[in-house]
């Protein structure tokens, strides 16, 4: 019964949050910036050699960046919610009628009947108080507790994934078509990530591939004609 009960949630796709928005958001990005910086340099160089370097140095750079944001981001949210936790732990012993009070107010916020309520209360207070309390008052439990570590690393790496991509077709595709190339690889490359991370989470794929195509298109189109406008020629 137990193991049948796993499986069930296991079902459920907001498990996967977490560490599908940092891996999303991560190889997103990778492909987003790294290509619309390659159509930039392209649109005001007609040599290679500028194309790869200021791409492998945007892929470098927002790799160690999308890493370290994610990071301190996370980490931010985790002393934030320690801290409500030792704090709770503090009321729990100094005023523990207050606090059970307050749990039963939330069941009954939730459609208990004010004698079940406090029943529940009761009974989960005597259980586990703390528990009760940081996942009914504060709302923190286990899915939307996320590792800094691990969601710097998740990010880094998907931004990395990402960003080769576009790294590669300035590498071997055609330099007099690179603008053309990169557009449309970095829109097929996103059409996909939109599918996969769709399909993954339980959403729309066809809502998805739409979203990024379109934002995608606008974020290339105005860096190619940044290039173009301010006409560096870049030897």
């Amino acid at each position: 019964m137990e193991n049948e009960l796993d499986n069930y949630l296991d079902n459920h796709f907001i498990h996967k949050s977490n560490w599908l928005r940092a891996a999303v958001l991560g190889a997103n990005d990778g492909i987003l910036s790294t290509s619309s910086l390659a159509i930039g340099i392209a649109a005001a160089s007609d040599l290679r050699e500028p194309i790869i370097l200021a791409t492998l140095a945007g892929l470098v750079a927002g790799a160690l960046s999308m890493a370290a944001g994610e990071y301190v981001s996370v980490s931010s949210q985790t002393d934030v919610e320690k801290a409500d936790i030792e704090r709770e732990k503090i009321e729990l012993v100094e005023m523990p009628e207050m606090e059970l009070q307050r749990l039963t107010e939330i069941y009954e916020q939730r459609g208990l009947k004010k004698e079940t309520a406090l029943q529940v209360a009761k009974e989960l207070t005597a259980h586990d108080a703390l528990g009760a309390h940081v996942r009914d008052e504060l709302g923190i439990n286990e899915i939307s507790q996320a590792n800094p570590l691990q969601a710097a690393l998740a990010s880094g790496a998907a931004f990395t994934v990402g960003g080769a991509l576009p790294f590669l077709v300035t590498l071997f595709l055609p330099i007099k078509t690179m603008e053309f190339w990169l557009y449309g690889s970095a829109i097929l490359f996103l059409a996909i990530l939109g599918a996969l991370a769709a399909k993954t989470g339980g959403s729309s794929i066809f809502k998805a591939i739409l979203r990024v195509t379109f934002w995608g298109t606008i974020a290339m189109v105005l860096t190619a004609l940044v290039g173009h406008f301010f006409g560096v020629q870049l030897a």
